[in-house]
C-alpha cells in the first residue's frame, strides 16, 4: 500500500494539514486532559469509594477510565478523518478527481489515504498517551505498546466509514452515523463501565463493535485485566475489519469517479 504514488498522496495531505495542524494540536492536548479530570478524577474519586469499584480490576477509576478513552478518541478522529474530508474531496472540491486524472490511480489514492489517517491516529495516541503517564494513568513501559491497539481501533473504524462516506451522495448520512452508529458505540463499548453490566440482549451487539475490541486489549497492556478471548483474536478482528473496508473502499470509489 505504501507506494511511491501513495506517499505522494500522503505529501499533499501533509502540505494541507500545514495549515491548520496548531488548531488540532492544542486540541489533542486538552481534550485528554480535560476528559481525564472530569471522568477519571471527578467522577472516579465516587466511584473509588464505592464497592462497584472492586469489580473494575484496577486500582483506581482513573486507571480503568485512561485506556478505553485512549481507543475511543483514535476511533473518533479515524470517523472524522474518513468523513466529511473524504466525502469533500469526493463532492465539492473534486480533488479526487483531479488526483485520479494523474498516474496515482486508485489503489495509490486509497493507500495514501489510508497511511495519512495511520499517521494522524498515531500523533494523537502518541499525545494522550503522554497525557496518560502525566495523571500517572499509565507506566512509561507500557505507553508504546498501547499505541497499538489505539491506532488498529482507529484503522478498524476508518476502513468501513471510508467505504461508507465513498457512497454517500449527502452528508445527512455521516450525521446519522455520527449519531446512531459512533456515539452509541462510544458509550456502550466499555470505555465508562464493563460491558457485563448492560442488559444481555445489548451485551453481545457491544462485542461485534472494534472499539470493545481495543478497549480489551488496551486495558490488558495497561493494567493487566483478563481480555475476553485471547489478544491474538482481537487484534486480528480489528486488522480483517479494516482490510474489508479498504477493499470496499476502493471498490465503490472507482464505480463512482471513474468513468
Amino acid at each position: 500500500m505504501a507506494t511511491p504514488v501513495a506517499l505522494r498522496v500522503v505529501e499533499a495531505n501533509f502540505i494541507s494539514y500545514r495549515r491548520v495542524w496548531k488548531g488540532s494540536a492544542v486540541t489533542s492536548f486538552v481534550n485528554p486532559i480535560l476528559y481525564l479530570a472530569a471522568m477519571g478524577l471527578g467522577l472516579g474519586s465516587l466511584v473509588d469509594d464505592t464497592a462497584a469499584a472492586t469489580t473494575l480490576g484496577a486500582d483506581s477509576y482513573l486507571e480503568f477510565l485512561a485506556p478505553g478513552m485512549l481507543v475511543a478518541t483514535t476511533m473518533i478522529t479515524a470517523t472524522f478523518e474518513s468523513s466529511w474530508p473524504m466525502l469533500a474531496a469526493i463532492k465539492w472540491t473534486k480533488t479526487y478527481e483531479a488526483t485520479l486524472a494523474t498516474p496515482v490511480g486508485v489503489s495509490g489514492l486509497i493507500g495514501g489515504h489510508f497511511i495519512w489517517i495511520a499517521m494522524r491516529l498515531l500523533a494523537v495516541s502518541t499525545v494522550f498517551v503522554v497525557v496518560m503517564l502525566a495523571f500517572g494513568a499509565a507506566s512509561a513501559g507500557d505507553a508504546i505498546v498501547l499505541l497499538i491497539p489505539a491506532v488498529l481501533v482507529g484503522l478498524a473504524i476508518a476502513g468501513p466509514v471510508s467505504a461508507f462516506t465513498a457512497g454517500r451522495e449527502s452528508e445527512q448520512g455521516i450525521v446519522l452515523l455520527f449519531r446512531f452508529g459512533i456515539t452509541p458505540m462510544f458509550l456502550f463499548s466499555g470505555t465508562f463501565f464493563p460491558i457485563s453490566q448492560l442488559p444481555d440482549l445489548i451485551q453481545p451487539l457491544a462485542y461485534l463493535t472494534p472499539l470493545w475490541h481495543g478497549v480489551e486489549v488496551a486495558r490488558r497492556m495497561a493494567i493487566g485485566t483478563a481480555t475476553t478471548l485471547p489478544i491474538w483474536q482481537h487484534l486480528g478482528y480489528l486488522i480483517v475489519l479494516f482490510a474489508v473496508g479498504a477493499w470496499l473502499t476502493g471498490r465503490y470509489l472507482a464505480r463512482r469517479i471513474l468513468p
